[in-house]
């Protein structure tokens, strides 16, 4: 008979599924590399049969067993995170450790007010926040590391439950000399013939910006010359600042001070879906999911406008 796998093994091979890179996948899994890689390689020893393919170079490729084999364990892990859940919904409702993952396009803009409002309304519910890019929140959920995440729209939640709270439209920023100030709402098909200052590769920021230039008929990717790549919405204004390039940021982003003393345009951006969806995520059948719904209002800041609440 087979030693049954233990949960630790099963969150290394969930992760490295999620990520599909060994560093990332370990940083997600606070474990070293080699601890991760010497778990998976126990684990396939154990069960005797291959789950990744070594054969591919540096490329993460799961064998045909492999991936029937991360499907099953992200049920195990999620039914042994539901005998966790159960006990924790046994007590108080509203107490106890609650543990947030939230993206960093939206994290500084909301979760200062968070700390401070839930806290004075739930006094026996304790918050734990990380803030990381979206598939390592979402991989942390489905591992049962966080409990809740913050997040923005579309993504693939998988069979997670999903809670939108409100709309946040896209706004176009600019030096303030930019011929396409001139124009009180500036087109899609304006923007893709300048050169766009982007978040790098594993911010969903990036991903939804190319989606919605990829609206425009005819619209090709620009080449590494053509774009710049930076890692925090802070560089990407000081960037446009200097006449570096455009950028589409969220109105989340706009309201807050971060544009303050830059000499920039900010205008609203049609024809294309120019928004982004900011909700709630959990994991599925979570005996929590009625706390969360309760809570769920305090996660939109006072500066939504009830046009764009989806509450």
């Amino acid at each position: 008979m087979l030693p049954m796998p233990s949960a630790q093994q099963l969150r290394y091979l969930v992760t490295l599924a999620e990520m599909r890179h060994f560093g990332r996948a370990a940083r997600a899994c606070a474990v070293t590399q080699s601890t991760l890689s010497a778990g998976i390689l126990a684990l396939e020893r154990q069960m005797d049969v291959r789950l990744l393919d070594r054969d591919v170079g540096k490329k993460v490729v799961f064998t045909p067993v492999g991936d029937k084999v991360v499907t099953r364990a992200r049920t195990a892990l999620e039914a042994l995170q539901g005998v966790l859940d159960v006990a924790v919904a046994s007590r108080e409702p509203m107490s106890g450790l609650l543990r947030i993952g939230v993206i960093p396009t939206i994290g500084p803009f909301v979760m200062s007010s968070l700390v401070r409002r839930l806290p004075q309304a739930y006094p026996q519910l304790r918050l734990s926040l990380n803030e990381d890019v979206t598939h390592s929140v979402m991989a942390k959920l489905a591992m049962g590391r966080l409990d809740l995440v913050l997040l923005a729209m579309p993504w693939d939640c998988a069979d997670n439950e999903t809670l939108p709270l409100w709309r946040d439209p896209f706004m176009l920023v600019m030096p303030h000399d930019h011929p396409l100030a001139q124009l009180p709402v500036v087109p899609v098909r304006s923007i893709v013939r300048e050169r766009m200052i982007l978040l790098e590769d594993g911010h969903c920021l990036r991903d939804q910006t190319l989606a919605m230039c990829r609206q425009v008929r005819g619209w090709t990717p620009p080449g590494d010359e053509a774009e710049c790549a930076v890692t925090s919405l802070h560089t990407m204004v000081e960037m446009v600042a200097a006449g570096m390039g455009l950028a589409l940021l969220p109105q989340l982003t706009v309201d807050s001070p971060l544009l303050d003393g830059q000499k920039l345009a900010v205008r609203p951006v049609t024809g294309a879906q120019t928004w982004r969806t900011i909700g709630l995520s959990w994991r599925p059948r979570s005996p929590r999911a009625a706390d969360f719904h309760t809570i769920a209002p305090f996660f939109v800041p006072d500066s939504i406008t009830q046009a764009n609440s989806l509450l």
